[in-house]
């Protein structure tokens, strides 16, 4: 008499990665909206829009640039300066925020990865601060066009969109390794702040006292502009919007005939996309080690 196997263990499987990520960033999105965030940074980039389009399209050149495209290049300037805080402030506070009120607590009692929920969480303020800029400068452009009858240099906005959305996911990196390091959070807002000094505003004032303290060559002066995600995204955004970047001086040659528009444009592109991925990953790291609470 042939005894019957035994019926095998049926294995229930979790969610897939892709459910848990949907998941998680619709509860981000939903918390990002709750606390009017997203509604603040598309008024900021409408405003700055609106502004720079009614002042810009006077006949005055800059750069080479007239009407629509001096808007866009004065937008873009304006905007190396205020995406480092808004993207700063946006991820600055998530992890500890969420640890001090439990959200981390109840989120991990559910079947979701450590490293879907960082994941997800980062994904979605990175998205929140790039898309709504993509739609407004498009717009500007089509109004532009449209309204005035400007010619759009439609490559110069779409490298100068690639180099905004990369300088953000710099800071987005930066803001959530504080976010995950710092666990009170009135400490993490004074080292958000540090941040955005130092990278917007106390390196030029420290290029400048070094280039006045010691005659710098230009080698040297590049090589520490270089290092600063936002200084490396406003060479690449002036190597496009003039090749011979005569605004910079000696050192504008020197970066025109020695290392060229083209290389400018990738560092702008790959070395504020390095600082952010390395931080992140770092952040990473260290969140999925760390207690919970």
């Amino acid at each position: 008499m042939t005894q019957n196997p035994l019926p095998r263990p049926v294995t229930r499987r979790g969610p897939s990665v892709g459910a848990e990520l949907w998941a998680v960033a619709r509860l981000d999105l939903a918390d990002v909206r709750r606390s009017r965030w997203l509604v603040l940074c598309v008024l900021i980039y409408a405003l700055l829009g609106v502004g720079f389009v009614l002042v810009g399209m006077r006949e005055s050149s800059v750069l080479g640039f007239s009407g629509m495209g001096r808007v866009l290049l004065s937008m873009i300037h304006a905007l190396l300066l205020l995406l480092p805080l808004l993207a700063l402030t946006a991820t600055g506070q998530v992890i500890n925020r969420a640890r001090d009120d439990g959200t981390l607590e109840l989120v991990f009692s559910h079947p979701v990865r450590r490293s879907v929920y960082f994941g997800a969480v980062t994904l979605t303020r990175y998205v929140v601060l790039v898309v709504p800029l993509v739609v407004v400068m498009v717009a500007m452009a089509l109004i532009g066009r449209v309204a005035f009858g400007e010619v759009i240099l439609w490559s110069f906005l779409f490298q100068s969109l690639a180099i905004c959305a990369s300088l953000v996911a710099a800071f987005v990196g930066l803001g959530v390794l504080v976010s995950t390091f710092v666990r009170s959070q009135a400490r993490a807002v004074i080292w958000l702040l540090v941040l955005w000094a130092m990278g917007v505003a106390l390196v030029d004032f420290g290029l400048i006292g070094l280039m006045l303290q010691w005659r710098l060559n230009a080698q040297t002066v590049f090589l520490l502009a270089a290092l600063n995600p936002v200084q490396a995204a406003r060479m690449a955004l002036l190597s496009g919007a003039s090749a011979e970047l005569s605004a910079l001086g000696p050192v504008g040659f020197y970066l025109a005939n020695k290392v060229g528009a083209g290389a400018l444009l990738a560092l702008g592109l790959v070395w504020p996309a390095l600082v952010g991925l390395s931080s992140w990953l770092m952040a990473l790291r260290s969140f999925r080690r760390a207690d919970i609470v």
